[in-house]
């Protein structure tokens, strides 16, 4: 509190206008420490913000992985997914870039996943093989699969680890131009509609009611706000009006939902194993055990193939650049200085750091900073970092419960469609707002993007239905090229980044000039040398001390410029 305390002071005196413009309105700035308690109801806030996108992604990976809805391991799954999404979290606000950013599992992921699972050694048997199956048998032929994932995702990983913590972020930036973000991240949400399909078809007027539910909630009433206590700092409690609807929407959708498809269920509307009913997993609850610990290579040794690498590889190109968009935005939302160049190499590394412990750990999924949690610091006006640290502890506490995990399998199926159906759209939206960067008038720039979106949707989609073409005589080299081809968002982004460096056009036309300005990397850390907000919070007298670390792009001293 002194310091929020001191910072006014200085921004009546007019030592500096710096803060007028970044978070004079914020309830608590990047360095604050609310009390616990007010603390834990903002972490709570947080959580309750990223559940809804960490809980969908193991609709559509343990499928792939051939489980059955009723196996309690999608519990555990789920519970692993949220432990190790608190314990990355931790890791990059206290000692990554230092920002208030929550790190968890992403959609990115699961396009290559879903490509080196359609390789023909691992795709599933039927139903009804699987059915036949011993208890044992079941378990490897999910595990082995996990295992490949696990291998694939952390070795993968390491090529994050490298850019971050060796500075060559800001270099590979300079060819990851607009038109490389705009097919990479749009093709993740358009290649993924197929499962938004089969979900929502198992009931489509539950699926529309999602989809009528979280368009009213997100866009309609984003402005009708709930009468609530809040706190006031020099006033205390007070009567406050909260926006629900606009932080909540994907919460209360499924809610809502839920309660209907339960209060169905209960008078008998739903027949007895239809798909909308709330008790059709239920076994997954109750077989699922009250705590259990996650540990690295809970599921077995993770293997590692040349295919599942570098398939991997295109999801951790996508989630680096979506990262690094983020990091001034949030650097603007809570208060602090821009974030310098040591801060963004850092945070790159820690989260592909974060990454590699994901794989190891047996998630099946990466780390990506999540945008919705971007959102919320906008909305709640709280940029404290201790906020995000007590989320953190909140979510690594939730994944040791492993029936809090379990309970969200019992989301019925055409909800989950619903909601894919919104987030995979929002999720290729987004991936075409960087458009805005570039001249759409060109017609180099309208050739190169629709190239690079339509040609990988065609070849990948021609490559499911003939899974043996490649044939040239090496199993590995085959398995390789079907999973780099298969892979849309690697193939869009691959061709964007070479049309849009290869053709000639200039700066202005191919949006370098504001996609430059938009990412602020060229920050001289003599800027900020006066502000310790993205200094660690240990041992910063020793390496003062030392002239060395000025050398080493990840420490707080560094004072090279980009």
């Amino acid at each position: 509190m002194e310091m929020m305390d001191n910072h006014s002071v200085n921004v009546d005196s007019g030592a500096t206008k710096e803060p007028l413009k970044r978070g004079v309105d914020i309830n608590y700035g990047i360095d604050d420490s609310p009390p616990w308690y007010l603390s834990i109801f903002m972490a709570l806030q947080h959580y309750l913000t990223m559940i809804g996108a960490i809980v969908s992604i193991p609709f559509i990976l343990t499928p792939a992985l051939c489980m059955e809805d009723e196996d309690p391991s999608r519990g555990i799954i789920i519970s692993t997914m949220i432990f190790v999404t608190g314990l990355v979290t931790y890791i990059q606000a206290t000692w990554g870039c230092r920002l208030p950013i929550v790190q968890g599992g992403t959609i990115s992921f699961l396009v290559p996943t879903l490509a080196i699972l359609n390789l023909p050694q691992w795709k599933c048997p039927s139903k009804d093989v699987i059915a036949a199956l011993d208890p044992e048998a079941k378990t490897e032929l999910w595990q082995v699969r996990m295992r490949e994932l696990s291998g694939a995702i952390a070795v993968s990983a390491l090529f994050q680890v490298f850019i971050g913590y060796t500075g060559l972020v800001g270099k590979l930036l300079k060819i990851i131009t607009p038109l490389t973000i705009v097919p990479t991240v749009s093709l993740v949400g358009l290649t993924l509609f197929s499962h938004a399909s089969e979900t929502a078809s198992k009931h489509w007027g539950i699926a529309v009611g999602t989809i009528f539910l979280m368009t009213l909630f997100s866009q309609a009433m984003t402005g009708v706000n709930v009468p609530t206590l809040k706190y006031r700092k020099g006033h205390g409690l007070q009567i406050g009006w909260f926006p629900l609807f606009k932080l909540f929407p994907v919460l209360l959708t499924i809610v809502i939902m839920w309660s209907l498809c339960a209060i169905l269920t209960a008078t008998g509307v739903f027949p007895e194993g239809h798909p909308a009913r709330t008790d059709v997993r239920i076994r997954v609850l109750q077989d699922a055990s009250w705590f259990r610990v996650p540990y690295p290579g809970q599921f077995g040794l993770p293997t590692v193939t040349l295919a599942g690498v570098l398939g991997m590889l295109a999801g951790v190109l996508a989630c680096t650049v979506e990262s690094i968009s983020y990091y001034p935005t949030v650097s603007q939302m809570c208060g602090a200085p821009p974030p310098p160049l040591h801060a963004i190499n850092r945070g790159i590394g820690t989260e592909g750091l974060g990454t590699v412990l994901a794989g190891l750990w047996g998630s099946g999924n990466g780390t990506n900073t999540f945008g919705e949690n971007v959102g919320a610091i906008g909305v709640t006006k709280v940029g404290s970092r201790r906020v995000i640290q007590w989320a953190a502890l909140i979510m690594i506490l939730q994944g040791v419960l492993n029936k809090f995990g379990a309970a969200f399998i019992l989301i019925p199926d055409p909800v989950v469609g619903g909601i894919f159906c919104v987030m995979f759209g929002m999720i290729s939206a987004f991936g075409l707002s960087a458009l805005q960067y570039v001249d759409l008038r060109s017609a180099r720039n309208l050739y190169i993007l629709g190239l690079s979106i339509f040609f990988p949707l065609v070849l990948c989609l021609w490559l499911q239905d003939h899974p043996d073409f490649i044939q040239t005589g090496n199993e590995t080299l085959d398995s390789t090229l079907s999973v780099l081809l298969g892979t849309s968002i690697l193939v869009g982004g691959c061709l964007g980044c070479v049309l849009d460096n290869l053709i000639p056009g200039t700066a202005e036309e191919r949006g370098l000039v504001a996609w430059s300005k938009e990412m602020a990397l060229e920050v001289d850390s003599d800027e900020t040398i006066e502000s310790n907000t993205f200094d660690f919070p240990y041992g910063m007298s020793l390496l003062r001390r030392w002239k060395w670390t000025r050398h080493v792009p990840f420490l707080p001293t560094y004072k090279m410029k980009l």
